[in-house]
């Protein structure tokens, strides 16, 4: 059975990337799935949302993939972690929904952003979308972890316009809470980008009692400032947009009190940033 097969035609297109997506490659099996993964030539895909500002510069298409190892506490898309919840879509569909958008994302000086889920997770199948975009002259931004970018070659990185690299802890201990994984092959990655000169975005998730401690703040900035291409960073307060999809995936959500972060450790956290020499 192909991506082709299934039964229920459903929309590339949604409003929002909160929209829960749930089973939608579950029909196909499992050797289909890892050859699909192997060879890039079909992805699981949840959405593509256009008119982002806030995914790379510009006014941006973003394609959000489905298939994330990390299990982050805050997660607003865990419906994203399982692959086969995605749209099985072969390539030559996601580039033709990119071609819809291609004329107004240059207008707009946006571009194609490629989340998730982790989008490395189906490297092969972001790597033909973004070959498809530069061919189409329109700006590429990856949004990843970074833990599996030893899965790029120092070639795939030049297909890529920007990295937007989100670090969701420095503490070792808070980090693997946080996310169920290790940060050393994060950390690789960011160094390698450096090595290589690829312009990064950080990405900052601020959560209460998580990633608001004032040391760890203090050496993820002074990191980042040393490595001398990060662009800017994100510095993005934790909310509760995502907690209705645990709710309804039946998932134990252990953050459903917390409130978002005032606006005073906001702002310390962001100048924190601009004292190590950074935009934020």
């Amino acid at each position: 059975m192909s991506a082709n097969d299934h039964p229920q035609k459903v929309s590339l297109a949604a409003k929002s990337p909160f929209e829960l997506r749930v089973g939608l490659g579950s029909h196909m099996p499992e050797a289909d799935v890892r050859a699909a993964i192997a060879s890039g030539d079909v992805g699981f895909v949840h959405s593509f949302t256009s008119g982002s500002t806030v995914d790379g510069p510009g006014v941006r298409l973003v394609a959000w993939l489905s298939g994330c190892q990390f299990r982050c506490l805050y997660c607003h898309n865990p419906d994203t972690w399982t692959m086969t919840n995605g749209i099985p879509v072969p390539i030559s569909r996601a580039v033709d929904q990119l071609r819809k958008y291609q004329h107004g994302l240059k207008i707009m000086r946006g571009g194609l952003t490629i989340s998730g889920g982790e989008p490395l997770m189906q490297h092969k199948f972001a790597l033909k979308l973004f070959a498809a975009a530069r061919g189409m002259g329109v700006h590429t931004a990856l949004d990843t972890n970074g833990s599996l970018g030893d899965r790029l070659t120092d070639a795939d990185l030049e297909t890529v316009s920007l990295v937007l690299l989100d670090i969701k802890s420095w503490n070792e201990e808070r980090h693997r809470r946080l996310t169920g994984a290790d940060i050393g092959p994060v950390l690789a990655f960011a160094r390698r980008l450096a090595a290589r000169k690829r312009p990064v975005w950080l990405r900052y998730v601020l959560v209460p009692g998580l990633t608001d401690h004032a040391d760890d703040v203090e050496r993820l900035a002074a990191f980042a400032g040393s490595l001398g291409n990060v662009e800017r960073v994100d510095v993005l307060p934790f909310h509760q947009m995502g907690k209705h999809k645990w709710q309804q995936l039946g998932m134990q959500y252990e953050l459903g009190d917390l409130e978002p972060p005032p606006h005073e450790v906001v702002e310390r956290v962001c100048s924190q940033f601009r004292a190590a020499g950074l935009s934020a």
